[in-house]
């Protein structure tokens, strides 16, 4: 008689072991402070709206942001880490609760050079939080137009690039607004080279803003030295013609590549390993001090033809101990060969030394402006 052969049942699909318990005392304490952490977020927000930012009808938020006392939180943050989170991190986790807690009742609407995708969009992220209406604009002078009109709150723009110098656009704009300057943002830059193709080789053209190809040059000339080199508007634009264009590759951030759905061809090929970009905040009020700042004139000597003139009109800093840790000129368009100096110097304008200084340099002045006193970069 033959055998009957038993059909064995499938084996139960294993569980999941249980955590030992050390785990689980380790994952009830977590959850306990997490608790914690939002009982204290939701309290701070509750004290921010007595502060005025939703208690006040005719008041709009970006009458109740203060700059100056945002940069004393984050320094105070920064002084208190201890670990293990980066100082960076604990910044950025703190820029955000002040964010959300601003934006209550309505966010703060800051304009940018855009478009979507660009360094300067980053920047405003880094410095206002992602509780913000972020506007983007084709132009610097458009920036200056919105913030001067009223419809943006505060814009950022790009000054100057640790390998390229300076973004002469924005300074002309100074020249001729009665905008202030409310704070800096220092960005570290990463670039890549991003497209739809396969393989350097396949590469005809390399489209970026001109300060990206000039901090990328020595990269270019060594792996693609006979590739077509094409200036844009940003390098958002860049990488909308990667997109669209058969052959054309380009270089922006990691973030435009996710957002134009390109491929990363070649990463941080960015020749100074310290490359950083330096961005203004643009506003219409100035600010009180906050106890580390930085002050930017604008400035022409009285007689510019006259020997020694500019160590005349600078004299007054050396002589109150302040510290110059910039200078720029550029054309004054009033008369050929005049020019004008952008000066930043340490300190804010209603310290003593530096309230001194400045009124001694006014009066040898021809042109003399405060453009801002403002918190310095932190991180």
């Amino acid at each position: 008689m033959a055998s009957k052969r038993v059909k064995k049942k499938p084996a139960p699909a294993s569980a999941a072991p249980e955590p030992k318990p050390g785990l689980l005392k380790i994952r009830e304490q977590i959850d306990a402070v997490d608790v914690q952490i939002q009982e204290l977020i939701n309290a701070r927000a509750r004290l921010a709206q007595q502060v005025g930012i939703s208690k006040h009808k005719d008041g709009h938020t970006v009458d109740f942001y203060r700059p100056e006392r945002e940069a004393q939180v984050l320094r105070q943050a920064k002084a208190r880490n201890d670990g293990p989170l980066r100082d960076e991190e604990v910044l950025r986790l703190f820029r955000e609760i002040m964010s959300a807690c601003l934006a209550q009742e309505q966010p703060l609407k800051v304009a940018f050079l855009g478009p979507e995708g660009t360094f300067t969009q980053a920047a405003v992220l880094k410095h206002f939080g992602h509780s913000v209406r972020a506007l983007s604009l084709t132009s610097i002078d458009e920036v200056f137009q919105e913030v001067q009109a009223g419809t943006a709150d505060f814009g950022v723009v790009p000054i100057e690039n640790s390998s390229e110098g300076t973004v002469n656009n924005t300074l002309d704009r100074f020249v001729n607004t009665s905008l202030h300057i409310c704070g800096e943002v220092e960005l570290r830059i990463h670039h890549y080279l991003i497209g739809r193709l396969k393989a350097l080789e396949d590469i005809v053209r390399v489209c970026a803003h001109p300060q990206a190809l000039g901090q990328c040059r020595g990269w270019l000339d060594e792996h693609l030295p006979n590739v077509e080199r094409v200036p844009v508007s940003s390098n958002a634009e860049g990488a909308r013609r990667a997109r669209d264009e058969r052959g054309t590759a380009a270089i922006a951030s990691d973030t435009a590549a996710e957002i134009y759905a390109l491929e990363i061809l070649a990463p941080k090929i960015e020749d100074s390993p310290d490359n950083t970009t330096r961005f203004l905040v643009l506003g219409r009020k100035q600010l009180n001090a906050s106890g580390a700042d930085k002050t930017t004139i604008l400035v022409s000597p009285g007689d510019g033809d006259a020997a020694g003139a500019l160590l005349h009109l600078l004299e007054p800093l050396a002589t109150h101990g302040i510290s110059m840790t910039r200078i720029e000129s550029r054309p004054s368009r009033k008369r050929k060969w005049h020019y004008v100096f952008f000066i930043d110097i340490e300190g804010h304008a209603a310290d003593a030394n530096v309230s001194k200084a400045l009124a001694v340099l006014q009066k040898r002045a021809s042109l003399f402006r405060v453009l801002g006193s403002y918190p310095r970069a932190i991180l």
